[in-house]
This record gives C-alpha cells, sequence and structure tokens, in this order.
C-alpha cells in the first residue's frame, strides 16, 4: 500500500486511500496472500475507461504475461440492494466491455472472503491457475507494451511518461524506457515541442496490436 500510494497522485491516489477498506484488506489477508505469497504485479484500486472514455476503478488487477485479471470485491447492500435499473444494465455493459477488451473478471462476495475464504482460494486458483502453468515463461515486457497502447488509446490515442507513472506504479526512468521501446516497433511517434518530447502519439500499426 505504502508503495502504490507513493507512486500515486491526484483522483488515482486519492481513490486508493478512500476505496481500499475491509473487504479487499481481507481479501489480500485470507484469500489472495495465502494462495500466492506475494503481491507481484498485483494492484489495487486500478483505473481503467469504459466505452465512453469515463474513468472508472477495479478492486484490483492483476496484470501478468498470461492475461489480465479484474478482481472485485462485492457487498450485497452496494453491488445489488442499492442498484437501480440504470446502474444495473450499466455494470452488465461495462462487464462485456470489459470482457471484449481483453480481461477476465473475477467477483467474490464480501459474505465468502469473510467466512468461505477456502471456496475463494479454490475459485481463484481454477482461474487464474491454468493460465499461469500453459504462459508462465511468457516475457513480461509484451503484456506491459499492450497494456500501454491500450492506455494511449484510452486517453486520447496520446500519452506521456507522466500518465505510465501513474498507470503502471513505476519511475519515470522504467516508464520512458518502455514508451522508447514502442517508438522503436512503430507503435508510437514522440510529438517534440522545442527541445522536449511533449507526449507520444499512437501510429496505426499500434491499433492492430491492441
Amino acid at each position: 500500500m505504502k508503495k502504490h500510494t507513493a507512486l500515486r497522485s491526484g483522483e488515482r491516489k486519492g481513490r486508493l486511500l478512500r476505496g481500499h477498506n475491509y473487504a479487499e484488506k481481507l481479501f489480500l489477508q485470507q484469500v489472495w496472500y495465502p494462495l500466492f505469497q506475494h503481491f507481484d504485479h498485483l494492484h489495487p484500486e486500478y483505473e481503467i475507461y469504459d466505452w465512453n472514455r469515463k474513468s472508472q476503478f477495479i478492486d484490483f488487477a492483476y496484470l501478468t504475461p498470461f492475461g489480465r485479471f479484474g478482481i472485485e470485491c462485492d457487498g450485497f447492500q452496494s453491488h445489488v440492494k442499492d442498484m437501480d435499473r440504470e446502474k444495473f444494465s450499466y455494470s452488465l455493459n461495462r462487464e462485456t466491455f470489459l470482457t471484449g477488451m481483453g480481461w477476465k473478471m473475477i467477483h467474490f462476495s464480501f459474505d465468502d472472503i469473510q467466512h468461505r475464504p477456502d471456496v475463494c482460494r479454490m475459485l481463484l486458483q481454477m482461474v487464474i491457475g491454468p493460465r499461469m502453468i500453459r504462459h508462465g515463461a511468457t516475457n513480461f515486457s509484451a503484456i506491459m507494451e499492450k497494456e500501454m497502447l491500450r492506455l494511449a488509446w484510452q486517453l486520447g490515442s496520446r500519452v506521456r511518461p507522466k500518465d505510465v507513472i501513474e498507470q503502471f506504479d513505476v519511475d519515470f526512468r522504467t516508464a520512458r524506457k518502455r514508451l522508447r521501446n514502442l517508438v522503436d516497433k512503430g507503435y508510437l511517434t514522440p510529438v517534440v515541442r522545442g527541445e522536449d518530447v511533449r507526449y507520444y502519439e499512437l501510429n496505426q500499426v499500434s491499433m492492430e496490436h491492441l
């Protein structure tokens, strides 16, 4: 938490401080850590965008070489009982959109996290385990490249090192290096103002890579 908080700013940081509550912490303690014994590539309160480029947050994003997994800890009161028809429709559309964008969404109820964590661990292992085994040797940089190109698309076909830093919790040097790698591969074009690169723009070939 300290690491992610230190690397974020603005609403991303505020959302992490406000939104990471008892259910999310209990999920880490009773489900995630007993199963994996680490938090590598797990991002709390991860920002995504819907089809209208409207900002939303997933409780956890697990970004790996073998897939993108979104994990939600759902309370009955907030996710079912208090949901009206419009929110219900948006929830279904959001899930379908994320599926189309390559996400594998996983939902756990707060009741199961609290009282039946063994069931949550079993189900989580069933979803993630086979992909981990099949693709365990895949280079992690490949998925990072796709995520950065998707981020650029979400931000209007242009991306800055600052955007990469905030989205992926990396330092400036790493963000700039990965952006330059995408330039070298022909996916991005640097836009220069004076002597500095102000941002990087998507090329047509990058849209085929998303």
